[in-house]
């Protein structure tokens, strides 16, 4: 069974650092794309980030880029989500994906 749990969120001040975790397990980790989707209250999921199997290959959405970094531990089958520079705008239920499947989510609320 696909498992993903993600973890790592909270509140933060604007300008703050969050670092999210999601741990896999149920499937070959190492060998999938994952990514980091969101959703704000009262809006649809928004595409976070990609990351590729072996971690070589980044992608980020506009709202997000040159502020969060995504990188996984494939040893670990851990990803995680470095988030600076933080908004209130990315205030939001972060959820780690891979295809159709995510976890439970973790909150993320910036807001002083």
């Amino acid at each position: 069974e696909v498992q993903l749990v993600e973890s790592g969120g909270g509140l933060v001040q604007p300008g703050g650092s969050l670092r999210l975790s999601c741990v896999a397990s149920g499937f070959a980790f190492s060998t999938y794309t994952m990514s980091w989707v969101r959703q704000a209250p009262g809006k649809g999921l928004e595409w976070v980030s990609n990351i590729s199997g072996g971690g070589g290959i980044t992608t980020y959405s506009d709202s997000v880029k040159g502020r969060f970094t995504i990188s996984r531990d494939n040893a670990k089958n851990t990803l995680y989500l470095q988030m600076n520079s933080l908004k209130p705008d990315d205030t939001a239920v972060y959820y780690c994906t891979r295809s159709q499947t995510r976890g439970q989510g973790t909150q993320v609320t910036v807001s002083s």
